[in-house]
């Protein structure tokens, strides 16, 4: 397992759009997903540890984003499920039942979304404001394959809700690490 550090965030660059069957039976796009104050796209996967590490607490914030800032979220799988069967869309909608997410979440299998944001690990976070012009991109907070203190600063957290406030994110930023995203084999 190779693991990633996430570049600077690019202020203002625009998101990509999509369009990516979620383990809801329905299929999302920016637009369909944009909140009233922002969008917070995450690439992340079921097999990571760093994933798993942060998954309750990655909950918890997506929720409270939602319901008290505006911000909604999508989770992306960008995975190649055929190396990774626990990425499989099956076990997708197993762990997004199982942890209630509150987000959609969507299997990317041609990979190119991976691409067009230019994601290279999960987690990977792209924080957008209401304009989606990109203003946050790095991590969750301490945590890495093991669980952080519960009183670490709430890096995304904090920085989305300033998004949600003033439309712009934090000018520090602590880039995200995390697994490689696997990549299918080009024959």
């Amino acid at each position: 397992m190779v693991s990633l550090e996430t570049p600077v965030c690019r202020f203002g660059w625009p998101a990509p759009d999509f369009d990516l069957p979620g383990v809801d039976g329905k299929r999302h796009t920016l637009s369909t997903v944009m909140g009233e104050n922002g969008l917070l796209v995450m690439f992340i996967c079921n097999h990571c540890p760093y994933v798993q590490a942060i998954r309750p607490r990655l909950v918890r914030d997506c929720r409270e984003l939602r319901d008290r800032y505006g911000i909604n979220s999508i989770g992306i799988m960008s995975n190649d499920p055929a190396e990774y069967a626990e990425d499989s869309f099956d076990n997708m909608v197993k762990v997004a039942a199982e942890f209630d997410f509150p987000f959609p979440y969507v299997m990317d299998e041609s990979q190119q979304v991976a691409r067009n944001y230019d994601a290279i690990c999960t987690p990977d976070f792209f924080g957008f404001n209401r304009a989606g012009e990109l203003q946050y991109r790095g991590r969750f907070d301490a945590s890495r394959k093991t669980t952080a203190a519960g009183n670490v600063r709430r890096d995304l957290f904090e920085a989305m809700r300033e998004i949600a406030e003033t439309q712009k994110g934090p000018a520090e930023q602590i880039p995200s690490i995390g697994c490689s995203i696997k990549w299918k084999s080009v024959s």
